[in-house]
Parts: structure tokens; sequence; C-alpha cells
């Protein structure tokens, strides 16, 4: 395993430092993980936590890495000696990978030493960030297929490097994803690899029939024929369809074709039309080729007759949307007694004031239909009742109150690492795929839809939004007397 501990900015030991100097870095601190709301990003699906944690775990300062601070000539002998000490010691609470999560909700709360939980803060979000991103994408192109054909990401050679390749096939699969093209990723996490063949393989023989019938030499029984490189209807699926019938007069059961450009739409149908007349109904098309969830949608709008699908570039660099805009902030200081100091950061634009407080997530459940009624977002010592008819009201325009009631509270947060420990189970990718499919169910098409989507409701429970204003107010209030003696 390499050791990524400096996987990190220098602020982090910069800070870690001034708060070594004055006392500070062993007082025990609360950060919340989350992303804001963006116009692209209505829900996302978590992801990322495993190697989250194998990063938090394991990180430990080698003396190269003590040397090298050494020279940058910022910290003295005592806090780099400190450093390579340095261990996670604290308590780490996070949903589970695969669940659908909503702006403003703490994905993931630390709770440790502050040194150890402001470092902590870059890897995180790394991570996270980017796992959670492709998850969210891969979520959105596999539900636009509507269930009709599988989902298959090559995306390993147009991913920004291989870390980005390997964990983003590894989110995508998360996502909904049904199998990969890239080998590592298959091996390390014991998940479907699938692919066909490159235009290369048909140029590089004299004939396209010449190198159908070689492909199929070599993959009788699973013969997949890429039938675009020169032309896929007077020659790409005439030539398929000859060697399938060789292949069905030896015994053999073709596969189907591969369409990677042209108007998808059009050629499916066409190519459907003739595989169909040619004796071959059960012969798959799959294409390729720049897709995404709205490219989907429209061919299928179009009648376009596809059973598997190969996305690529859009999927693995999220390209509509290319980062999530994840933070992590700190919500509290708790002192050696157990009192929680709540922290808030203020801002002009209300999406980023931040909810103070060590907090917990709740998502509640219509009793009778099973479904999502809404999330709530509460302080860690609350109970929600569910016994009894709730309030929830919008955290910003209260006057929009929706009483529920039947419902079922589900705490949301899980605990992952206590005192530095690992105490959950990751379970196996395809494990945390289903789980995702079926949290995703949960919810009403409207908040999920490409268009338009509902806003789903993520509340502040009285104490938190208590809590919340009243210190806003205390803080503008202290502001204010001081600008009137200025």
């Amino acid at each position: 395993m390499r050791n990524l501990t400096l996987l990190t900015d220098l602020y982090q030991l910069t800070m870690g430092y001034g708060f070594y100097q004055n006392g500070k870095h062993e007082e025990t601190v609360t950060f919340d993980l989350f992303f804001r709301r963006k116009e692209l990003i209505t829900y996302s699906i978590a992801a990322g936590l495993e190697q989250a944690m194998e990063y938090l775990l394991n990180w430990h300062f080698e003396e190269e890495d003590i040397a090298y601070l050494r020279g940058l000539n910022l910290f003295g002998e005592d806090f780099l000696e400190y450093l390579k000490n340095m261990r996670f010691t604290g308590d780490v609470y996070a949903v589970r990978e695969g669940e659908p999560v909503f702006p403003g909700e703490p994905i993931l709360t630390v709770k440790a030493p502050l040194i150890q939980a402001q470092f902590a803060e870059t890897a995180l979000l790394n991570i996270i960030n980017h796992q959670t991103l492709i998850a969210t994408k891969s979520s959105k192109i596999t539900r636009a297929t509507g269930g009709k054909g599988a989902v298959m990401e090559f995306g390993l050679r147009r991913a920004q490097g291989p870390d980005a390749g390997i964990y983003g096939a590894r989110a995508a699969i998360i996502g909904g994803c049904s199998s990969t093209s890239n080998l590592i990723t298959g091996q390390m996490f014991g998940v479907p690899v699938a692919g066909t063949m490159a235009h290369s393989f048909v140029m590089d023989y004299p004939t396209e029939y010449e190198a159908f019938r070689a492909y199929a030499k070599a993959y009788p029984d699973n013969c997949m024929l890429l039938v675009d490189t020169y032309d896929t209807l007077r020659s790409g699926v005439p030539n398929a369809i000859k060697v399938f019938e060789e292949l069905k007069a030896e015994g053999h059961r073709p596969k189907g074709i591969r369409l990677d450009s042209g108007d998808l739409a059009y050629l499916s149908k066409k190519a459907r039309i003739m595989l169909d007349e040619a004796g071959f109904p059960d012969a798959m098309i799959c294409v390729s080729g720049d897709l995404d969830e709205k490219l989907i949608n429209s061919l299928l709008q179009q009648g376009a007759k596809i059973d598997s699908w190969g996305i690529g570039t859009k999927l693995i660099t999220s390209e509509d949307l290319p980062s999530l805009g994840g933070v992590y902030k700190l919500s509290s200081v708790i002192d050696e007694n157990g009192k929680v100091t709540p922290k808030i950061k203020l801002s002009d634009n209300h999406a980023k004031i931040t909810n103070p407080g060590f907090k917990s997530l709740y998502r509640l459940y219509d009793r009778e239909t099973g479904m999502a009624i809404a999330d709530l977002i509460t302080l860690k010592d609350e109970v929600v009742d569910d016994s009894k008819p709730l309030t929830l009201f919008h955290p910003v325009e209260t006057w929009k109150q929706y009483e529920v009631e039947n419902f079922i509270a589900e705490p949301l947060q899980h605990t992952i690492v206590k005192d530095g420990k690992l105490v959950y189970h990751f379970p196996p990718l395809m494990e945390v795929q289903a789980f995702s499919k079926k949290q995703l169910s949960k919810f009403w098409e409207e908040y999920l839809r490409l268009d338009l989507p509902q806003l789903y409701k993520v509340d502040l429970s009285n104490g938190l939004h208590k809590l919340k204003f009243g210190m806003i107010d205390e803080i503008r209030q202290k502001t204010a007397k001081k600008t009137k003696r200025n």
C-alpha cells in the first residue's frame, strides 16, 4: 500500500503547527463533510468511504517525510517529532456507501483531536468528492436507460490519471454500472469486466469479413463485433451476419454487434431489422461513443433498438459537472467534560452558512408506502420521536411547514471508526451497488428525474434551528456593537 500521508495541503500542517505551539492541538473537535447545492446536483450517491478510511487509519510519517518537512524550514523539531508518532485516534460517523444524500447533509463527521481532524481534511475531500461525483453521474446514466440494457463503464483511457480511472470505475459500479472494462478495478474489487474489440482489430485484416471471422474463431460463444469501421449498414452489419450464420452452423450462438459512431437511433433500428430478418432476433445491439444520460434519454425517445450501453468519457470525467464541491467544516469543540461548544461560519450567502454543533442525520419514511418523506438534521442529543406527528419547516423560509405522521425515523450516519479503530465491515462492491439501488427505489421519481426535479426536503430540527439562528443573531449583534464603537 502506498503511503499517502502527505496527500494534503501545506496549510493543514502550518495550522497544525500553530495549534501545537499554542497548546490547542489535542482539544477535541468535530468536523462535518458535506456538499452544497448545485444546479446539476440535486442528489448524490455517497462513495469513497472505504478508501477514505484506509487513508485515515494508515497515515504515518516516514523518515523521508519528516526530512522533507524539515527542509521546508517551517516547523520546529519538537513538532516534527510529534508528527512521527501521530496516528488517527478519533471517531468517524458516516452514511453508508451507496446511500442517496442531499445538499447540506453531513455525509461524514469526524470527532478527533484538533490537529488530527484538521490534517484529515484534504485527503477526505479528495477521495469522497471524486467517488461521490462519479457514482452520482453513474446513477443518472443508468437510471436514464429505464432498465433497458446494462451499462458498461469504458472510461479508463479518458480518466485523469490511473487513480481517477481505478476509483472512478469503482464509483461507477456503486452508481449502477453492471461492469467495467478496467481490469485492475475488476481485480481489486471483484466486479465484472467487459469489452469487445477496437477498430484497429478490424483495420489490421485485409477485409472486414476476415477480421470478424478471426475474432469469431477466438470467441465463438462471446462474439460481439464492432460494425462501424467502414460502412455500418452496407458493410459492417452484413459481414457480421455472414459470420453469425457460420457460427450458427457450427453450433455456436453469436452475442451481437456494437455501434460506436453515427446516428445511433437510426443505425440501431436499421440493424435490428437486418439482424431479425437474418434469423438473429437474440443478437444484442450495444452502443458506445460519447454517451451520457441526456443522449440516452433522447435515443430511447426516438425508439432506438439498443440492448446495452458502453459509457466512457462523459461518465469517468463527469464532463458536465467536473466537481462535487464538497466541503469540510469545523462544527464544534468538546471539552474534557463532554460539553459541546458549537461553531458556525457566517457568510452573506446563506448557502455558505454552516450548521453548528455535533449532529446526527435521519431519514423519515412513510410507514405505509415505505417511501422517503424528508431528511432531518438534528443535534446529537436530540431524539426523533416517530410515535407522534412531527412538524417540518424550511430551514430559512420557516413559514413553509409540513406535518408528517405515521412515519419511521431511520438514522443515516453509522459509527465507522471508534477510538482510531475500524468498527464497520465494508461489504463487497456489488453488495454496495445492490444497497444503493434499494435505497434509491424508496424515492419518488419526481425527486430523481433529470429535468426540473422536485427538491427533496432536508430540514433542521427545532433544536438545531434555534441554535443556528441564535448564534447568527448573537454574532451579528456583537459585530454591530464593534462597528458603532469604531
